[in-house]
């Protein structure tokens, strides 16, 4: 890559200014200044000196992330009481914003494969190869616990061989593996915000724009090597890409629940939705997404005290111990980890609140509600909390872009689509140019 591109280096700070130029120049609304949009971008564009701070001031750096991730919790929590979504064009048309995530995109090619990949990332890898040669890994797991959960390695299987058979040299395949993870990872997510654009939002121009912003963000390229971190987002997002049809929608968020521990908090909020309308199809999918994983754990355990040790280690429980937070890195390092528990208990009130109301959700509810969440769990996260933007980073950005939702309510009207033959997106298309002419 040195041949290609001699002494490429791009520096977080130098980063954080080109994107803050590039973001501003594309999405910000000079002939509206005091919009919603703006505001929202604003607050995506101040959480980023945080990161910087991280380095030479961590102190500084990790009050000003839960600062940022609190406010991000508000907006998201009262999302719903702005009724008026105007479309907001964007200052590049169509072409330009494609053109731009290509560029960006390639150039976070490059970085993959000029830096060191994860630790976690590589681990990964390690188990997913232990599945493929059935050999035990709860040894493994009991020296060094895994941050990521059964999806990342099931996902990752499919990546080794390929690896294998293209290493050359002195490169290591889980080198190479890992690398080709956090691309895909990315990739993904791009793919499923410009469909979310085009499908759900009935605008292409909107998925592009979601997916450049993604891009364009100073959090995204930062972690851009991190894959465990953005699998979770990238399988959430294509939950809401499939919600109508429940049982791919509960397929997702299976895989979601097994990559991190976090998604587990959104089942109530999902099942609510659903209800009377899809939650059987959305809770039986889940299901047999649970068993298999069960099921590639089984094919690395020798006997029952492997599989024990390999199911309790998938899991990173020191995250639901109130005590010893001083020795993790993060805003709770500072803080006695006693007052974690009352932001626990708001947290769980939070849930609660934001899954029995309103009682009839649509698309726009089950949106701002689950980022809201996601978020919230930053709060009292121990292992550097509001560090991790990229676990709610593409659902705060189909929030900010959403039109109007109103008639999504629940999957009442797909079901009724469904039993007479119409097609749900064309009745939801049709709705989303009404008020898009309207709110002009």
């Amino acid at each position: 890559m040195n041949h290609i591109l001699p002494d490429y280096y791009v520096s977080e700070a130098t980063w954080f200014y080109l994107s803050l130029l590039l973001t501003l120049a594309v999405f910000f609304r000079f002939d509206r200044i005091f919009s919603l949009r703006n505001l929202d971008l604003i607050l995506l564009l101040l959480i980023s000196p945080g990161l910087l701070f991280l380095g030479d001031y961590p102190v500084v750096g990790n009050f000003w992330l839960f600062v940022g991730t609190g406010l991000f919790v508000i907006r998201m929590s009262i999302d719903c009481l702005f009724q008026r979504r105007p479309r907001g064009e964007q200052n590049l048309n169509s072409f330009g914003m494609a053109f731009l995530c290509v560029s960006i995109f390639a150039f976070f090619v490059v970085r993959v494969f000029t830096e060191n990949p994860a630790p976690d990332t590589i681990q990964t890898v390690k188990q997913a190869d232990s599945l493929l040669s059935m050999q035990d890994a709860g040894n493994t797991l009991k020296a060094q616990p895994a941050e990521a959960g059964p999806t990342a390695r099931l996902l990752a299987a499919p990546v080794v061989p390929f690896s294998n058979a293209v290493v050359t040299g002195t490169l290591d395949h889980a080198t190479l593996a890992a690398r080709i993870m956090a691309i895909l990872a990315h990739a993904f997510v791009v793919v499923g915000l410009i469909i979310m654009g085009k499908v759900h939002f009935a605008d292409t121009q909107v998925g592009l724009a979601m997916a450049l912003l993604y891009l364009l963000l100073p959090c995204t390229a930062y972690d851009v090597s991190k894959a465990n971190h953005v699998l979770p987002a990238a399988l959430l997002v294509w939950a809401f890409v499939t919600y109508q049809k429940p049982i791919l929608s509960g397929i997702f968020m299976g895989l979601a629940c097994g990559a991190m521990f976090f998604p587990v908090f959104l089942l109530p909020l999902w099942a609510s939705f659903y209800w009377k309308n899809g939650l059987k199809r959305f809770v039986l999918s889940g299901t047999l997404v649970a068993v298999v994983l069960l099921g590639s754990l089984i094919l690395t355990s020798v006997d029952r005290f492997s599989f024990t040790q390999q199911t309790i280690g998938s899991i990173n429980w020191s995250v639901l111990k109130f005590e010893g937070g001083q020795h993790m890195p993060g805003f709770w390092s500072t803080y006695d980890s006693a007052y974690r528990i009352p932001v626990f208990v708001i947290f769980v009130l939070l849930i609660t609140c934001l899954t029995i109301w309103p009682r009839r959700k649509n698309l726009g509810h089950l949106m701002s509600h689950t980022t809201a969440i996601i978020i919230a769990t930053l709060l009292w996260y121990p292992q550097q909390g509001s560090v991790y933007l990229l676990w709610y980073l593409p659902m705060l950005l189909m929030v900010v872009f959403r039109p109007r939702l109103l008639h999504t309510t629940q999957n009442y009207e797909v079901d009724r689509n469904q039993q007479s033959g119409e097609k749900p997106s064309s009745r939801f298309q049709d709705s989303v140019s009404i008020a898009k002419h309207t709110s002009q």
